[in-house]
């Protein structure tokens, strides 16, 4: 076996094997530490993005839901507002409705006045020209200035 060539052919190439693959496999075996650190380096970046991207979603959805609140207060006081402008708005029209009743009947009463007196001034137009034809259908000439003589006698003391 010793003198055998074959035998330390192979000796040799088991030598030379365990010799190249010490540091082939200690290249193999810091390249696999190296890439199993830098797929754990990946894995922990990938664990902090998805924890910040949590973090991150949990306050917009905290702030839409504060948004939400914010935009049902302005509906709520938006319709409270709407509800006192109406009111306000019903008060202003009956308000401008009262007003203008009352100037029509003030109108109205006016125009009154103005007709009572119209027809009470054509009543007393109407009284004189018939006084005015009876006396002088019914009076001679001389009774009639009699009549007017004394007329315009008492004429100053009714004027005061």
């Amino acid at each position: 076996m010793f003198e055998n060539p074959e035998f330390w052919v192979a000796v040799a190439f088991v030598l030379v094997v365990a010799l190249a693959f010490r540091p082939a496999a200690k290249a193999v075996t810091e390249t696999l530490d190296a890439r199993a650190a830098k797929i754990r380096s990946q894995i922990e970046e990938a664990r902090k993005l998805r924890e910040d991207a949590q973090a991150l979603l949990a306050e917009y959805q905290r702030k839409q839901r504060d948004a939400m609140l914010e935009a049902e207060k302005i509906i709520s006081q938006a319709r409270k507002e709407a509800i006192r402008f109406k009111a306000d708005a019903e008060k202003d029209l009956e308000n401008a409705i009262a007003r203008r009743k009352q100037q029509a009947v003030e109108r109205i009463a006016q125009s009154e006045a103005q007709a009572i007196l119209q027809v009470r001034n054509t009543a007393i137009d109407l009284a004189l020209a018939a006084a005015e034809k009876l006396i002088q259908s019914s009076l001679d000439p001389a009774k009639r200035q009699a009549l007017a003589d004394k007329a315009i006698a008492e004429l100053p003391a009714r004027m005061n």
